[in-house]
């Protein structure tokens, strides 16, 4: 079982350092008054060659976009990681709480990794605190996202949250 992972997003020198101390480059950072875009390249990845977030720290949530490439497509349109996420300054640190989210718009929402949750927490490497927000993160989102058909886009819309993503193609 491994510590909660820890990403840096360093808006000034446009760099995300990822869970392994990797610096990746990043194309485009957009801070807005609920969060920070992010897109840049998924670099050394065979499954995905682009890969999108947006950090909504009021939510507890990242919100990913992945684009797979041809033979690794999966049956999901977003991935959301249940986090903790400070900002200080112009760098965005985010502390993964186990609990992420697979959303299928228009048809499902599930939750994942609970089995990686329970062991963090009975190890202790996840504090009861962080452990509490983290569920009540996860309910919320997927009780706001099944009360909006499982459309990420509606329900954040509900909260006055607007994502714009990069174009495809």
């Amino acid at each position: 079982m491994h510590p909660p992972k820890i990403h840096i997003f360093d808006v000034p020198a446009h760099v995300h350092i990822d869970t392994k101390g990797n610096r990746r480059a990043v194309d485009e950072y957009r801070e807005t008054a609920f969060g920070l875009y992010m897109s840049r390249a998924v670099v050394d990845r065979p499954t995905a060659h682009w890969i999108e977030s947006w950090l909504l720290p009021d939510l507890g949530l990242c919100v990913t976009d992945w684009w797979w490439n041809p033979d690794h497509v999966r049956n999901q349109d977003f991935y959301l990681d249940v986090c903790d996420i400070v900002r200080e300054g112009d760098r965005w640190t985010v502390t993964d709480h186990y609990l992420d989210l697979v959303v299928r718009v228009g048809s499902d929402s599930v939750v994942l990794d609970v089995d990686e949750f329970i062991a963090a927490v009975s190890l202790g490497l996840l504090e009861p605190a962080a452990a509490e927000r983290a569920m009540q993160r996860a309910y919320r989102a997927v009780d706001g996202l099944a009360a909006h058909g499982h459309d990420l886009h509606r329900w954040l819309g509900g909260l006055d949250i607007t994502l714009s993503w990069k174009p495809r193609g």
